[in-house]
């Protein structure tokens, strides 16, 4: 070993860790396959779970035409459709108002929705074994359940306003029934109204029938806009393509009657507020009309009376040429004024005077009154009787066009009013299909599967994020600067061996001597043959290799015990020494005991220097304490049933083993056995645990550090390695110790060839 430190091996400097390798992380994850199949199975069993316990849940869809115009009016000719405003609604303006609280309140009395029954007796294992759980049936005439001991059924209920979305209890008595919220308790009869009075308020309920057995049923009224919210997150009002004004509905619910029933009521509720809607304005104009109609009735009688008794009183005047134009014109004007203060009366009644269109009619009358009053001012020329011949009969031909035209367009109203049908028409009514469009099974395993596989993948990757553990051998080499000497491949047969804790540790020559992992061994053997020279010192014959590792678990026993054995192969004589008087366990590989080992001989030795220098100091020592009376090096080092190999054990635990590895004896020790011995393996407590291995690694020869596949932490063998680099100490290789082969091993290249015998 090379304690210089210029030539000790530095790491490379730092690569670009932010390369990501695919390969590494899919072999990553096929390592992790039992994690990843562990999640996946979870996934599939949650999946299978929820797929029983969630209600099939089905669909009913209808189909509406959303017209542009009504079409009852302008059937009719333009006299009566201009008398109402032009009517129009887009498809997506009407999809919002099929949403609204008008039209879906109406169905929530009518069906009692807002009453909710549920049968608490029935809990998570109970939906998982049924597969399916009835649910409450809601119609004009109450709500009812169905449960094991038979229904439940309510007519009705209702609350105060304190008492709404409080869940109650009803359970059947001999006598009826009692209500109850935790606090009260309200006893009645079957099918007989109540009104109980209750701390918060009233309680009006009528009860039907309830299970037997004393079977609890859960009871709530919910408050409008709850029950508004379930529906609409229930309800889909979409329009089919753009501008087509076609609206499809649709409601998902657990009952297939349930929903088609609550589907088809929001449709004839939406349908009915349209037509009111349609009809609205011609029942308008059709009241005003009706106002109307009898004053120019009357002023038509008062009119044709006068001018009557005008013709009696005075006889026929013949009406000049001119006369007659005049009096046309007039009659002309007279009516265009009376038919725009009729239609300013009918747009006055929808707006405003400030209004465009009653404006300009203003600005109509205006020009209208002038040209009248021109006519007026002309006809004053004419001789009194005349002129008021004219006046009277200009007086009842005016009132009787009036009269005869509104009251034409009052009889074509009513009969608008009779055909109208507003604009929105039905064109699908929801229909039960029975065909449960959720839950889906299969897809459900599928997604679930799925989804915990890519937990179980998460999992499996982030854990190998996070330990970073020590797996590709070129990597290991340029984070330490210490090339990797061998790898040795996991033994299956020894690995089974070792789950059975009574069975004790063996040597690979005795239990898998034909594996990949003793072939693996004798490589490393090879390679340390030729990688070590003769020692240089006078007597000195023995090739000292200290086996040490970064952390406890690391397999350096197994290498130290094996490589011994494989060397003595060669007919070379090895000892092997666990320094590890800690924790040392080769004693069990050997099947021998750890006394009278490493740590006796360097206690008793001190003991007898002790005792010398006490000698030499004091002339009154007995004779008998020599250290002739200490046992020589021979009993702490044992043969054992392998030939050419002898073991040291760590002897019995010292107080302070790393002061015993400091004095000198132990370099005596070391002198005396290398004259004895060609090779001795040294087996030293964990670097990052104890600063033994550094002591030990003085007198080595080769200094091999051990790390575990995949369970080695690669900073902490980082760190190992510069800890002993401080100290002037170069590790000379690392063994790659478990690696497992096979195709989910990036590094299966690695590995040695079998090649022997089969048997």
């Amino acid at each position: 070993m090379s304690t210089d430190s210029k030539n000790l091996s530095n790491p490379v400097s730092k690569e670009d860790n932010d390369d990501i390798d695919l390969m590494a992380l899919l072999f990553a994850i096929l390592r992790g396959w039992k994690t990843v199949l562990f999640f996946a199975l979870i996934g599939l069993l949650i999946g299978v779970l929820y797929g029983r316990y969630v209600n099939p849940t089905f669909k009913s869809d209808a189909l509406i035409q959303i017209e542009e115009n009504s079409q009852g009016i302008s059937a009719l000719g333009t006299s009566a459709s201009e008398l109402i405003a032009p009517q129009s609604s887009k498809a997506q303006t009407e999809s919002e108002l099929i949403r609204s609280r008008m039209i879906l309140e109406p169905v929530v009395d009518k069906l009692n929705l807002r009453i909710r029954l549920t049968d608490p007796s029935i809990g998570y294992i109970d939906r998982i074994k049924s597969d399916r759980v009835a649910t409450q049936v809601n119609t004009p005439d109450g709500v009812s359940l169905q449960t094991e001991d038979g229904d439940a059924q309510i007519s009705q209920f209702n609350v105060s306003q304190a008492y709404l979305n409080q869940i109650f209890t009803l359970t059947k008595s001999e006598t009826g029934f009692v209500l109850s919220n935790g606090f009260d308790d309200f006893k009645g009869q079957l099918n007989k109204p109540h009104l109980f009075k209750g701390v918060d308020g009233q309680i009006q309920i009528t009860v039907t029938d309830l299970p037997d057995n004393s079977h609890p049923i859960n009871l709530a009224k919910q408050s409008l806009q709850v029950t508004t919210d379930s529906i609409n997150s229930k309800l889909s009002v979409v329009e089919q393509g753009q501008q087509t004004g076609i609206v499809e509905l649709s409601m998902t619910g657990s009952n297939q009657q349930q929903v088609s029933l609550i589907l088809k009521e929001i449709i004839l509720s939406y349908v009915d507020q349209n037509q009111t809607r349609g009809t609205e304005e011609t029942t308008r104009t059709i009241k005003f009309m009706e106002t109307q109609i009898p004053d120019l009735k009357k002023k038509l009688e008062d009119s044709e009376a006068a001018f009557n008794k005008f013709r009696e009183n005075n006889g026929t005047i013949d009406v000049s040429k001119e006369a007659e134009l005049l009096l046309s014109e007039n009659s002309q004007i007279d009516t265009q004024i009376n038919e725009l203060k009729l239609k300013k009366a009918d747009l006055t009644t929808y707006y405003t005077e400030e209004h465009p269109l009653v404006i300009q009619i203003n600005e109509q009358l205006d020009v209208l009154n002038r040209r009248k009053q021109n006519i007026d001012d002309t006809i004053e020329g004419l001789p009194e009787i005349q002129r008021e011949f004219l006046q009277l009969s200009e007086d009842t031909a005016i009132n009787r066009e009036i009269y005869l035209t509104l009251l034409k367009n009052y009889e074509q109203l009513k009969v608008v009013r009779a055909g109208q049908i507003g604009y929105a028409r039905i064109i699908d009514l929801p229909i039960n299909t029975f065909n449960a469009i959720a839950p889906n099974k299969p897809q459900i395993w599928v997604l679930a599967t799925l989804l915990s596989t890519m937990i179980g993948v998460l999992l499996v990757l982030l854990k190998n994020m996070l330990r970073n553990v020590v797996k590709d051998p070129e990597r290991i080499e340029a984070k330490t600067g210490v090339p990797v000497v061998a790898t040795i491949p996991r033994s299956p047969l020894l690995t089974r061996l070792r789950k059975d804790k009574k069975t004790p540790s063996r040597l690979l020559a005795y239990t898998d001597s034909n594996s990949l992992s003793y072939e693996a061994i004798k490589s490393l053997r090879t390679s340390l043959m030729f990688g070590m020279t003769t020692p240089e010192q006078a007597g000195q014959r023995a090739k000292v290799i200290l086996i040490t590792g970064e952390s406890p678990g690391v397999g350096k026993s197994f290498i130290s015990a094996n490589l011994t054995e494989v060397f003595a192969q060669l007919d070379k004589k090895v000892l092997i020494m666990d320094a590890d008087m800690r924790l040392g366990e080769l004693h069990k590989i050997f099947g021998m005991t750890q006394y009278n080992g490493l740590a006796d001989y360097l206690s008793q030795d001190k003991l007898s220097q002790n005792m010398t220098d006490f000698a030499q100091n004091n002339a009154q020592v007995p004779e008998a304490i020599t250290t002739q009376n200490i046992s020589n090096l021979a009993s702490f080092i044992h043969p054992t049933n392998i030939d050419n190999i002898d073991f040291m054990p760590r002897g019995e635990y010292p107080r302070n083993p790393a002061s015993l590895l400091s004095d000198s004896r132990l370099n005596n020790l070391m002198t005396e056995l290398s004259s004895h011995y060609d090779y001795i393996i040294i087996d030293s407590p964990p670097i990052l645990a104890a600063s033994d291995a550094m002591i030990l690694a003085q007198y080595a020869n080769k200094v091999l550090m051990v790390t575990r596949y995949d369970n080695s932490i690669e900073g902490q063998l980082v760190y190992a390695v510069n800890q002993m680099n401080k100290a002037n100490i170069e590790v000379d290789g690392i063994i790659l110790n478990d690696v497992q082969q096979g195709i989910m091993s990036k590094y299966s290249y690695h590995y040695s060839y079998a090649y022997g015998n089969n048997q």
